[in-house]
């Protein structure tokens, strides 16, 4: 053990003199350990709120959607480019409009996507979200001989929203209008209401409406009756990088979009709402920092006379700089690893019991979500430590500049 880290030691676990050097000592430490945990049990928090949008997002949607306007040769050419991707281990085609839906005297935005349901829930999850419902009901069915109306599956807010439910005929109203003798009026088309869906993310459930590729295709007069295919990728964190590649080998007239960019904003609120945090409760172990700070100056004054025996017995300023600096590290790093220990233990409370309970219907959750990441973990340490140490520079330096003589003799 170093000369300079074994009278640390000794400093810090003799008795003191001071009663009040010693409730300073207990209060930096207390002090560091409540802000380290303080800020790893929030960034556990917003990484749980973070993994849970995400999985729902990615539930409702794919990976990767290339939209183009589409034909016989450009979708062979698409599949084509596709099919060199490594990475894309599922593909679908989809048809994708916006209009208005009305049931009796309610309407409502609606965003309507084209899918088929055998290739469709290769790259979601949402076979798995319907409340009520079959989605081998879009099959279009008729009614009395009458035309065969086209199923839709309605977004569980979205349908609340209307009074609409199982068995009741919808009018969708598109944005194009068609040429009558009578003007231009906007094309209108019925469908029948066969399934409500919950994704537990309120944008989708509020605007989203499935249906089968043709009759939407035919809805939208889409070119090619496809917007483009969604593809699934073996490892999530690489979508924008495969986005990326697959943009490059298609060119221009293609556009390719991964999930994050097609919900960059959220995610882009949610990372800079975590540096945030980051930063404001990195102030309270700044402030506890500061309290080691003045207990080293506490202690320099009450050690005055062993400094100066220590230089006398030939110890150089470096020295007894390097004594204050282990003395402030020790109580840093304890205060940091008892606040990382206690953050871990709140974060497995907050998740096991209901301390927190939230209303389901605003977040979808009834609990608080928590995951803790290693390179937060990680983070808070060095944070922690690093505010440790500076704020034991200055005193270990004035420490180490005074002099000898004086010290012993007024100590």
């Amino acid at each position: 053990m170093p000369f300079t880290l074994f009278i640390a030691f000794r400093y810090l676990i003799t008795k003191r003199k001071g009663l009040f050097t010693m409730i300073t000592t207990v209060i930096g430490v207390t002090g560091v350990a409540i802000g380290v945990a303080a800020l790893l049990t929030t960034l556990s928090v917003m990484n749980g709120f973070q993994s849970d949008i995400q999985k729902k997002i990615v539930g409702a949607q794919a990976h990767l959607s290339i939209y183009a306007r589409m034909n016989p040769d450009r979708e062979k050419h698409l599949r084509e480019s596709i099919e060199e991707e490594e990475e894309i281990i599922a593909t679908s085609p989809f048809v994708l409009g916006q209009g208005i839906v009305t049931f009796g005297e309610r309407s409502s935005g609606i965003v309507l996507k084209g899918i088929d349901p055998r290739q469709e829930f290769t790259v979601n999850d949402l076979s798995t979200k319907l409340t009520a419902g079959e989605w081998a009901d879009l099959k279009p069915a008729s009614k009395n001989g009458a035309k065969p109306v086209p199923g839709i599956v309605l977004g569980e807010e979205l349908a609340k929203s209307l009074g609409a439910w199982i068995g009741d005929e919808v009018i969708l109203i598109s944005p194009q209008s068609l040429a009558t003798p009578m003007g231009m009026i906007p094309a209108m088309k019925r469908f029948n209401v066969v399934g409500t869906l919950h994704t537990g993310y309120y944008e989708y459930d509020s605007a989203a409406g499935y249906a089968e590729i043709e009759p939407v295709a035919s809805f939208f007069n889409t070119p090619g009756g496809l917007s483009g295919l969604q593809a699934k990728i073996a490892d999530l964190d690489h979508a924008d990088a495969v986005a990326k590649s697959l943009q490059g080998r298609l060119g221009w007239d293609y556009t390719v979009r991964s999930f994050t960019e097609m919900n960059r904003t959220l995610f882009a609120a949610l990372k800079l709402e975590k540096a945030v945090m980051f930063i404001i409760l990195g102030l309270i172990i700044l402030v506890a920092s500061f309290n080691i700070a003045s207990n080293l100056v506490l202690m320099g004054t009450e050690k005055l006379r062993d400094i100066g025996l220590l230089k006398a017995m030939g110890a150089t300023p470096g020295q007894i700089r390097n004594i204050f600096l282990w003395i402030g590290t020790l109580i840093g790093s304890f205060g940091v690893f008892l606040g990382i220990g206690l953050g871990l233990i709140l974060c497995w409370v907050i998740e096991r019991y209901p301390i927190v309970e939230l209303p389901p219907d605003i977040y979808y959750l009834s609990r608080v979500p928590v995951e803790v990441k290693a390179m937060d973990v990680l983070g808070v340490v060095v944070c922690g430590l690093t505010l440790a140490i500076l704020a034991t520079l200055y005193p270990a330096y004035k420490t180490s500049t005074v002099d000898p003589i004086e010290a012993i003799h007024y100590g």
